[in-house]
């Protein structure tokens, strides 16, 4: 019975190592500077991280600004620190006035720059960095671009804001998109409180997984035990 336990788990083990070998191949080639998740519930608010590699091979990028949607905003947005970084939320007037929630909206959160303290903490050539923002209520429309500007230590400045056609052949330099997906999907995985942390629900989700969890070994000891001889 052990043998052929330690068998499955060695087989399993493998299974997920070659999955893990095909995830990294499958993996795109380019370097973007691109949001996770890629979409949200409408309605909630959501934690939005913005990847952002470093492109160049002689420079740093010290500057990073993403420009928020502004016809459907977001009407609060707040932000996760990065060591080594300052980090900016400019608010600016709305055109026209938008209605969030039953209230009457006139100016909303318009843009978000990151800047580098210093050289050394900026993202050097071959590096990536991560910066996480709390956003929301995220506004029920089919998708949201996210325009992005990335500035070098040598002064060059690249703009990643391309839309994606419908054909969807991705442009060079294309913008990050958020999807947004039925406000009912905020039970899905990803929604999160206004602080940006995890809903009630996740709770409920682990204390059900332990359930069948100790029921699913009760029910295979029983089957262990009544496999084995009587012993006399």
């Amino acid at each position: 019975m052990h043998t052929f336990l330690r068998r499955a788990a060695v087989i399993g083990g493998a299974g997920l190592l070659g999955l893990s070998f095909a995830a990294v191949a499958a993996a795109p080639a380019s370097a973007h500077v691109r949001v996770d998740p890629g979409e949200a519930p409408a309605g909630g608010y959501t934690v939005l991280t913005f990847r952002v590699p470093n492109e160049s091979d002689t420079a740093a990028t010290t500057r990073v600004e993403v420009s928020l949607p502004r016809d459907e905003p977001f009407t609060s947005v707040s932000v996760e620190p990065v060591a080594g970084w300052t980090a900016t939320v400019t608010t600016a007037p709305l055109d026209e006035p938008a209605t969030v929630h039953g209230a009457t909206v006139t100016e909303a959160p318009a843009s978000i720059v990151w800047t580098a303290d210093e050289e050394s903490t900026a993202i050097q050539p071959g590096e990536f960095r991560r910066f996480s923002v709390s956003a929301g209520p995220v506004p029920d429309v089919d998708r949201l671009l996210l325009p992005a500007t990335q500035t070098y230590s040598d002064g060059t400045v690249v703009a990643w804001d391309q839309e994606t056609p419908e054909s969807g052949a991705e442009p060079e330099r294309p913008a990050p998109v958020l999807h947004v997906t039925d406000a009912a999907g905020q039970d899905a995985v990803g929604a999160v409180g206004a602080d940006g942390s995890p809903g009630m629900w996740l709770g409920a989700a682990g204390l059900g997984l332990g359930l069948v969890g100790a029921a699913t070994g009760v029910a295979a000891l029983a089957r262990v035990r009544s496999s084995r001889p009587a012993v006399r």
